[in-house]
């Protein structure tokens, strides 16, 4: 367990990098989209993600890393999103920022030690695109909660689902990286 929090952490370092550098980039434009908006965001980076692993080829020469990454970011916004639902500002300065990033990222890596409990690191032994079908399953679950204006019977709802999709794509990530450093065997 103690690697995955070392894992875990590099790999939301890296994506709070770019969150940040592209806040230096963008301000906090994204303010303007509603969550459904957000949704389709991720929907769209999960889908080129299905995509590339069926296709096994790029034309655009960017590859399932960077949308791993694009997921992980753009569910954060929509949980600060939901944080600030009261809030009218569309500019957020960097360092409140960088703090909410952290709280939201807390509040998931908390979600991810008492799922992994529970689980005994399941997502070890799952496959890449497995995960990735996960992630689109729950956009799925996440758009039809959103049409239904958020209600649920007696599912999670979509804050839940943001939750997930970031440790999914973490767990992507993770194991993408594992792979990337393992040396091939020759026969």
């Amino acid at each position: 367990m103690a690697n995955t929090e070392t894992q875990y952490r590099q790999v939301v370092e890296r994506c709070q990098d770019l969150f940040l550098k592209k806040n230096k980039d963008y301000g906090t434009a994204w303010r303007i989209l509603r969550l459904p908006s957000i949704t389709d965001q991720i929907y769209i980076k999960a889908q080129r993600i299905r995509t590339l692993q069926e296709k096994g080829v790029s034309k655009v020469g960017e590859g399932i890393e960077p949308e791993f990454v694009g997921i992980i970011n753009y569910c954060v916004m929509a949980l600060i999103q939901m944080a600030l639902h009261n809030d009218p500002r569309t500019d957020i300065p960097p360092v409140e920022l960088e703090s909410l990033y952290n709280e939201q990222i807390g509040r998931v890596i908390d979600l991810l030690f008492a799922k992994n409990h529970d689980y005994g690191e399941a997502w070890r032994d799952m496959r890449v695109s497995s995960m990735t079908d996960i992630i689109l399953m729950k956009l799925l679950r996440t758009k039809q909660i959103e049409d239904n204006a958020g209600a649920t019977l007696v599912s999670e709802g979509v804050e839940a689902n943001y939750m997930d999709m970031i440790n999914y794509a973490v767990f992507c990530l993770i194991k993408m990286g594992e792979k990337a450093s393992t040396p091939t065997q020759t026969v």
